[in-house]
């Protein structure tokens, strides 16, 4: 494999998850990553790991929120491998955004914007800088359901998605005229890899495709953005769900249940 063969890619919260994943799968088809997470130690593993495999990797500790640790990101970067042609945005705060809005307060709500939508936007605009001035490059943001619908006790996180979805439109066309695509990823219901047998069983039934998604399954999608098969591709979204989003009802309240549907031999 080598759709991304020769080419230098940052993945930002790659320490765990999605983000390792991505990472992984980048190095397999024959990209140099940056694994960069906010906690170092996870980061190295998963660099570690790479380089285990034949890949070509560095860790590098960044939070996101902060923008020296940006700028340092970014020529950590250049320094160890020249250039910066993918950057993906995928940092950001999930388990820890959950909080009734009466509940919270002004400083957790910009504890998750900055975390969320403002990592977005400082690391987007900081590979933007360098992409614009070397031939072009593709940033993808990394988006959520919680965007064009609501998660309850999350008003802060859906607000930083539904931002983020805004700013991934907002930088494709101020940098289209610089060959710098930008497009977005939407997971959702993706399983965290620790997560339980019996939390995998509730999500499946909430699903059409019937399973809870798994990490690795935004990395073939974030292959395709990345490649030059999505040349043409900007602006736009593409959502990894197994189907939550377009359906109408939850199985719960559905008047048609798939108990229902035949059985085919």
């Amino acid at each position: 494999m080598s759709k991304l063969a020769g080419k230098v890619a940052v993945v930002t919260g790659s320490g765990r998850g999605i983000g390792a994943a991505i990472a992984t799968r980048y190095a397999q088809e024959g990209a140099k990553v940056v694994v960069t997470d906010i906690d170092g130690d996870n980061a190295n593993a998963v660099a570690e790991r790479i380089k285990a495999h034949g890949g070509e990797a560095i860790a590098v500790t960044t939070d996101v929120s902060r923008k020296d640790q940006v700028d340092a990101l970014i020529q950590a970067t250049l320094d160890a491998f020249g250039a910066i042609n993918v950057m993906v945005c995928n940092a950001g705060k999930v388990r820890d955004a959950v909080k009734h809005v009466l509940e919270a307060d002004v400083e957790f709500f910009d504890s998750v914007i900055a975390a969320n939508l403002r990592g977005h936007y400082m690391c987007s605009v900081a590979a933007a800088h360098h992409m614009a001035r070397n031939g072009g490059g593709v940033i993808i943001t990394t988006s959520s359901g919680g965007a064009t619908r609501a998660h309850r006790g999350m008003t802060a996180y859906d607000a930083s998605k539904g931002g983020i979805e805004a700013l991934t439109r907002a930088l494709a066309l101020d940098l289209a005229p610089y060959n710098i695509r930008v497009v977005g990823l939407v997971p959702g219901l993706i399983a965290p890899d620790d997560a339980p047998p019996e939390a995998l069983g509730k999500t499946a039934a909430t699903v059409p495709l019937q399973r809870a998604g798994k990490s690795e399954d935004l990395a073939g999608p974030a292959v395709f953005l990345a490649s030059d098969d999505a040349a043409y591709v900007t602006g736009s979204f593409v959502v990894v769900d197994g189907g939550v989003l377009f359906q109408q009802r939850s199985p719960e309240i559905e008047t048609f249940p798939v108990t229902n549907f035949p059985t085919l031999s």
